[in-house]
């Protein structure tokens, strides 16, 4: 009787030891999978739409800008624009002191006068000395002279006339026309001021032809100008509107590249409507081309691409595509387990999976959470001791 009760007691004893341990067990495994689940921030694989931009600031201009100068010296006598004033071609802008250009037409049409009487008695000289010849008066030799004689008075009757017509257009020069019609965007004479047009034409006013229409012209990267083509969709902000999206068009991609500090850039100039007139001259645009995009596909977080846990996961076999492959980790019976996959286009926040076996729904880790705050502590510390 004692033995078998002996026995009984050993029996509840080995079944209650068992289940202490498999409770301890699933305990265990319990604090193991929560450690795992908090360990680990995930974010699901999903379907959506992704579009992939290249980016570039540039500036608003106009399409058409004409500089207006003068191709004469003198000083601003009057002044008939200014900035935003509209002009029609043919307007007056500027006028020039002219006394001294009226002056040089009085003096050439003199000139012009003078050297036509010489030309009428050297020519009735000369008929003179045919005369003369034909009766035998004079030598071949005199007539000669005579007839020589008169062609230079016609030269010099030709020279003064082209001096004449030379200072009549330089007088005309002293009134400045517009060129064609727009709006004075700039202005830069005063009246009583000096212009010399000894070198180089001076710059008086700059002119707008049509603000309604307008171009940006932005430095792309050699590394993005590749995926740029004309006619692609632009989307641009000002920081005058910075509640409003403009867009555009690209309109033409410069040949000639820019080296500054071995970088290498190239300009793209973009084609955009002002009906309204809006956007005005010398606005610093930031510039957006979509160069790809794809609908209905599956997208994974890039701060997945950029995880790697600090001890080893197996990895799965890459996909048979081919291109270059980027791995994301996914919790798996409380362990990860890296999956290859080759990434398509990026938007930046995610990227498209071209090909892989990661299933949609699948939750890949973004990050670890000691540490995220480890980073987050130690950027904290170091700001303290900055300031």
């Amino acid at each position: 009787m004692g033995s078998k009760r002996l026995l009984r007691n050993k029996i509840l004893l080995t079944i209650f030891s068992a289940g202490i341990v498999l409770a301890v067990y699933a305990c265990l495994r319990t604090v193991s999978s929560h450690a795992a689940g908090e360990r680990y921030r995930t974010e699901a694989v999903g379907l959506g739409d992704i579009s992939q931009t290249v980016s570039a600031t540039g500036t608003l201009n106009p399409v058409v800008l004409v500089r207006v100068g003068t191709q004469v010296s003198g000083t601003v006598s009057k002044l008939h624009a200014n900035y935003n004033d509209r002009v029609h071609a043919g307007d007056i802008l500027v006028e020039l002191d002219d006394a001294l250009f009226r002056a040089q037409v009085e003096q050439s049409g003199a000139n012009v006068d003078n050297a036509r009487a010489t030309l009428e008695l050297t020519a009735t000289n000369e008929r003179r000395m045919r005369q003369l010849r034909r009766e035998g008066f004079i030598s071949e030799q005199e007539l000669d002279q005579a007839e020589a004689a008169a062609k230079s008075a016609r030269a010099q009757l030709e020279l003064a006339e082209a001096q004449l017509e030379k200072d009549r257009t330089n007088l005309g020069y002293t009134v400045i026309r517009s060129p064609v019609s727009g709006v004075v965007v700039d202005r830069q004479v005063d009246v009583g001021q000096t212009v010399a047009a000894s070198f180089q034409t001076p710059t008086l006013f700059l002119i707008a032809q049509d603000l309604s229409r307008m171009q940006i012209d932005s430095s792309f990267a050699e590394a993005d100008i590749g995926n740029i083509r004309v006619g692609q969709p632009v989307s641009f902000k000002v920081d005058a509107f910075p509640d409003r999206t403009f867009t555009g068009t690209v309109k033409r991609i410069r040949l000639n590249p820019v080296t500054q500090q071995n970088v290498v850039t190239y300009d793209v100039v973009i084609a955009v409507d002002n009906p309204d007139q809006t956007l005005l001259p010398g606005m610093t645009a930031y510039v957006n081309i979509t160069v790809a995009r794809r609908e209905g596909v599956q997208v994974v977080p890039n701060a997945a691409l950029r995880f790697r846990p600090e001890e080893p996961a197996p990895v799965s076999a890459p996909p048979g595509r081919g291109g270059p492959t980027a791995t994301v980790y996914v919790l798996e019976d409380d362990h990860l387990r890296g999956i290859r996959i080759v990434p398509g286009i990026s938007d930046n926040r995610y990227t498209e999976i071209a090909s892989g076996e990661l299933e949609t729904g699948a939750r890949v880790v973004v990050e670890e959470r000691q540490a995220a705050a480890a980073a987050r502590a130690s950027v904290g510390t170091f700001q303290v001791r900055l300031f």
